[in-house]
């Protein structure tokens, strides 16, 4: 008789039952009540339990959210049978050649940063045409994803450009106990046609101004040269890190270029070994000014 896995999930209210074979063909569901799981014959029958919040069916598992009446400990061996039993006599997962919206197949990889506490989620996908950074939830009112990737405790910030998402976490936990759940949340979400970012919600900050450089024809000629510098030669190097780099400001009488670092070159250990042996170097020499300095502050 097949035998299906429990698998605990980083949300205490989330449990993963996991077959030993795939059971979709890349496409993923979420219910929220029986009359959404009408394609489903099994999530159907999961409504009957009382606790039973919503059903998830991907890949190779079937994620349930329960509601807070019972705990999981108490239940989960009598839902696993109570599968297990649904399979063994006949019972459809998902009925086929259902009017049910495919989902569009999205790879997600996780990839490093030289900042240790950031990593880079990268999608085979356009996401933004605006570079966001996200510092807290009541920031990301224009991103659906990281709002929903900020209720997870050990999200610190976001930054979301073209195609990926760079996440950074606090300290107390090890990116091996969370990148695969981080990585499984952000391919479901953009494969059930999530939002990303609304970009007609963005609310045009003072950060969002000079990022977007809207006022580029006022400034002065050194400065208009170090954004042209820092757009084609220090963005798409800080980028491949899972960064962004932002010009703040130009002093001409102490020679100070002022820039904000964002994604994981924010608080990167490395981060200003890169703004003296190299931004600052690079600007010196195409400048032509050997008292250009660069001082970095915070996004």
């Amino acid at each position: 008789m097949m035998k299906i896995a429990i698998k605990k999930t980083q949300n205490p209210t989330i449990l993963k039952f996991e077959f030993p074979d795939f059971i979709t063909q890349n496409e993923n569901f979420e219910y929220k009540n029986i009359d959404e799981a009408k394609n489903s014959p099994l999530a159907q029958q999961l409504f009957y339990l009382p606790f039973v919040k919503t059903v998830y069916i991907s890949g190779n598992f079937i994620a349930i959210e329960k509601y807070n009446i019972v705990e999981w400990a108490d239940v989960q061996d009598a839902v696993a049978e109570q599968i297990e039993n649904f399979i063994k006599d006949g019972g459809l997962i998902v009925l086929p050649n259902q009017n049910s919206t495919k989902k569009q197949p999205i790879t997600v990889y996780g990839e490093t940063t030289p900042n240790p506490a950031s990593l880079k989620f990268v999608v085979n996908k356009g996401l933004t045409k605006t570079a966001v950074e996200f510092k807290n939830s009541d920031e990301a009112k224009s991103s659906p994803l990281a709002q929903e990737l900020f209720k997870f405790h050990f999200v610190k910030e976001l930054f979301i450009t073209e195609n990926y998402i760079s996440v950074t976490k606090y300290d107390s936990i090890s990116w091996d106990e969370i990148t695969l759940e981080l990585r499984t949340f952000i391919k479901q979400f953009i494969e059930n046609g999530g939002i990303v970012l609304d970009e007609n919600e963005i609310v045009n900050n003072v950060k969002q101004e000079k990022q977007q450089i809207k006022n580029f024809d006022k400034l002065n000629t050194t400065s208009q040269q170090i954004i042209n510098i820092l757009e084609e030669y220090v963005k798409p190097a800080v980028a491949a890190d899972g960064g962004n780099i932002l010009f703040d400001s130009f002093d001409e009488t102490e020679k100070r270029v002022k820039v904000v670092l964002q994604g994981s070159c924010n608080g990167c250990p490395s981060s200003t070994f890169t703004l003296k042996n190299g931004i600052e170097n690079m600007l010196k020499d195409m400048l032509n000014d050997k008292d250009i300095i660069v001082e970095a502050i915070n996004g």
